[in-house]
């Protein structure tokens, strides 16, 4: 049993931004796909790709041998989940990746979880956003049993670039936390420092200018500053998330009795920006700078 090829695979959340691109580059991969979404309607163009929809989680998880979870946060993993694995799981192996950013103790609910149902469970959160999933080109920080290392090959190498093997199922997590962090701090020290520039009357653009081809440069503020320079916040991530992401990585340096000013202030300042920007891309936090959103 423990060498069976995995063909089945169950994805929920397969209607969001980054569900859709793992599903539908599993199926082109040979995957037999079993999607399911909240909203049905998100997931339908998978069919195009092969994959059947179903309406119930629990419908999807049924014949598959592996259920993925690429989900907004723990508590909806969660409740997913629960419902999808209502009785333990005696009669075959069931294996369950969760690739969601959901934190330290959103992991240690879903093993306790994995382990009340009788289901091989592996945290592997992912890096990377809407463009680099459809590229298949997402690092997954896999953390589980070494036993499932070479069955799970073939599906990361169908949805990402690289894996990373961590050890013990937590530790991706834990990983993302810290990624995460740096994440938010780029994006958020971009957006003011092109503020600043803004308002001491230099072109904000002089500065990716300056840096360019230097030590300092950095391909992905440039991405993201160019989105805040050009008005253009159509989301490969949203700030809620973001807002999310970096709540989470607070809680976890509270825990270990961190003092960190700076990742505090960006997660306030994400969480700001959400309540009027939550829907639109990280970057989005650019407006929230600006006196009554106004020009300088």
């Amino acid at each position: 049993m423990s060498e069976q090829r995995i063909e089945q695979v169950a994805v929920l959340g397969a209607g969001g931004m980054m569900g859709f691109a793992i599903a539908r580059n599993l199926s082109r991969s040979g995957f037999g796909v079993q999607a399911w979404n909240r909203s049905r309607e998100k997931a339908e163009p998978l069919r195009e790709h092969g994959a059947d929809i179903h309406d119930e989680a629990r419908e999807a998880v049924r014949d598959a041998q592996l259920v993925l979870t690429m989900l907004a946060d723990a508590d909806v993993v969660m409740a997913v989940m629960s419902g999808a694995l209502a009785e333990p799981h005696t009669q075959r192996e069931l294996i369950w990746v969760q690739t969601s950013t959901i934190g330290e103790e959103g992991t240690r609910r879903c093993q306790e979880l994995a382990d009340a149902r009788g289901v091989k469970f592996v945290d592997a959160p992912v890096l990377g956003s809407q463009e680099p999933a459809l590229e298949r080109k997402l690092v997954i920080l896999a953390s589980g049993p070494d036993e499932l290392r070479d069955r799970l090959e073939p599906l990361f190498e169908a949805i990402g670039r690289r894996t990373l093997w961590l050890g013990a199922a937590g530790a991706g997590s834990r990983l993302k936390l810290a990624i995460n962090a740096w994440i938010g701090v780029v994006v958020e020290g971009g957006a003011e420092v092109l503020t600043l520039a803004e308002a001491l009357g230099c072109n904000p653009r002089l500065v990716l200018d300056a840096l360019s081809g230097g030590p300092l440069d950095l391909p992905y503020l440039r991405m993201k500053a160019r989105k805040m320079l050009e008005g253009d916040f159509q989301p490969s991530f949203t700030l809620r998330l973001a807002a999310k992401d970096m709540r989470l990585a607070s809680e976890a340096a509270e825990r270990r009795q961190l003092d960190l000013p700076l990742l505090r202030s960006v997660h306030t300042r994400f969480e700001e920006g959400a309540r009027e920007h939550g829907d639109e891309d990280m970057s989005a936090t650019y407006l929230t700078l600006r006196p009554s959103g106004q020009g300088f």
